[in-house]
């Protein structure tokens, strides 16, 4: 009898697989029969709508892992609709109906402040108006004929670079793989420019690049950036945590007003992105770098054919030694 059972489990698991191997053959004929069809949705009648709930209703949860003519949801609501044929299907998503008085007041911040869907959105939150998202509030704007922020507003970040461009610096880190007796390492290298004479610092290289070690490197120029500062001077920086509290505050004490650019938005900052790409470009890219010393030597001899050599056409083909002495 034992032995009987098992002889029937096992012919019973065979006839299973064979019959998921169906399924699975059959769901993906489905699919490349869809794929070919001209129209993407499928477009049935009441007969057919009907035949599909008679064969696929008795399988339960498991038509969500077969049907592919419709999605499942569309599955049950053909259910709900025959069992209640005045079923209605509610509309996904919060309904954003804004009284005419919310909608003048949303278009007056607009245009008085000059503020953008967010700040709205929290200004309504504070006087507890209503509760919205940015596509309401978008949608109101577009209604009353508004542009976005970046159009509304004066000064774009293109002008606020030439307003400053006699002012200002940018700062970065870029990586750089070096192959050493201990295997592959990742080196960091922290540097700054004065985008007026396009004038490259490097303030140090390391493996490490924690808060320690970066206050440490900026406190090493310190002669440097006070010999060449040019008035009330601004420091371009992306959000990167190697740069803290401290970095920004040691700036700060220079008369050198930090600027941090939003996130993931290299764009932002042009001049130190372009540097990268220079260095990389005309230099990094052509060795096969070995070791610290090495990679320290050829950066700070790009560095000094940069400063005192390369001609920029950005500036008419003028060298960063020539504007700084």
């Amino acid at each position: 009898m034992q032995f009987s059972n098992k002889f029937i489990n096992f012919f019973t698991q065979i006839y299973n697989s064979h019959q998921q191997n169906k399924i699975a053959f059959l769901k993906v004929e489905t699919q490349i029969l869809r794929s070919k069809c001209p129209y993407r949705r499928m477009v049935l009648t009441d007969k057919e709508r009907n035949r599909l709930i008679k064969f696929g209703q008795p399988l339960g949860g498991d038509i969500k892992r077969i049907i592919t003519i419709v999605s499942p949801s569309a599955f049950y609501s053909w259910i709900r609709k025959q069992r209640n044929p005045d079923y209605i299907p509610q509309r996904r998503g919060r309904s954003r109906k804004f009284t005419i008085a919310i909608k003048e007041l949303i278009v007056e911040m607009a245009k008085r402040n000059k503020w953008g869907y967010t700040r709205i959105i929290g200004e309504l939150k504070k006087l507890d108006i209503i509760k919205s998202s940015k596509t309401s509030i978008k949608n109101v704007l577009i209604e009353y004929g508004i542009d976005p922020l970046s159009i509304r507003s004066e000064d774009t970040w293109d002008q606020f670079l030439k307003r400053t461009f006699q002012t200002l610096w940018a700062c970065d880190y870029f990586a750089k793989t070096v192959w050493t007796p201990f295997g592959r390492k990742i080196f960091y290298c922290l540097f700054f420019i004065n985008i007026k004479t396009r004038k490259v610092h490097i303030a140090g290289i390391t493996t490490h690049p924690n808060n320690e070690w970066t206050l440490t490197q900026i406190e090493k120029l310190h002669m440097t950036f006070n010999e060449e500062l040019f008035g009330k001077a601004v420091l371009i920086r992306d959000r990167d945590n190697k740069f803290s509290h401290e970095f920004d505050q040691f700036f700060k004490d220079l008369n050198i007003d930090v600027l941090k650019i939003p996130f993931r938005s290299p764009n932002m900052n042009p001049y130190a992105e372009s540097w990268v790409a220079t260095i990389k470009r005309e230099c990094l890219n052509h060795f096969f770098i070995l070791g610290k010393i090495h990679l320290e030597h050829l950066i700070y001899e790009f560095v000094n054919y940069y400063n005192h050599h390369r001609p920029h056409s950005s500036m008419n083909q003028a060298i960063c030694f020539s504007l700084s002495s």
